[in-house]
């Protein structure tokens, strides 16, 4: 079954948070409480700033953000795909994919031309969704890749 790919609503903050922090934030001292606040804080953003969520029976199995800032130390870049994690249950069917596209198709409607995101293990799937590598960079001992893409504007501009 493929997801359908949603803004995030107020009732999926708590489930999105418990993937994010699963994957990005484990032995981390982020806790659940502040990861869903920075996720409520998208709720009530400009529209410009935004969570996607791939939902399943309208479960959230998925969630990819566009953000004005990412993390330190950061490049004078903006703004940034950010956040891509998919349920382990769910992943290897496209619904990763499907999120970066969505979060390329929103970011092109309110006028971005240049997209940016940081990848430790996740290049060759970016890069055959037609991201382009910048340059290797380290943080806290690990290495990561910046890497940029153009966007299509034939999107509808809001």
């Amino acid at each position: 079954m493929q997801p359908t790919i949603e803004p995030m609503r107020e009732h999926d903050i708590d489930a999105v948070a418990r993937l994010r922090i699963a994957a990005f934030f484990e032995g981390t001292e982020r806790t659940l409480e502040e990861d869903a606040a920075g996720l409520r804080n998208l709720l009530i953003s400009d529209g410009f700033e935004t969570a996607l969520v791939a939902r399943i029976n309208d479960v959230p199995v998925g969630t990819c953000l566009l953000v004005r800032h990412e993390l330190e130390p950061a490049h004078d870049v903006t703004p940034w795909l950010a956040g891509l994690v998919v349920d382990a249950g769910h992943r290897g069917k496209g619904t990763g994919a499907a999120l970066v596209k969505a979060i390329e198709a929103h970011a092109a409607s309110v006028g971005v031309e240049m997209l940016y995101l940081y990848t430790w293990q996740a290049r060759e799937f970016y890069a055959g969704l037609g991201w382009n590598a910048v340059k290797v960079c380290g943080q806290d001992g690990e290495t990561m890749m910046l890497m940029s893409r153009r966007l299509d504007h034939s999107f509808p501009r809001r």
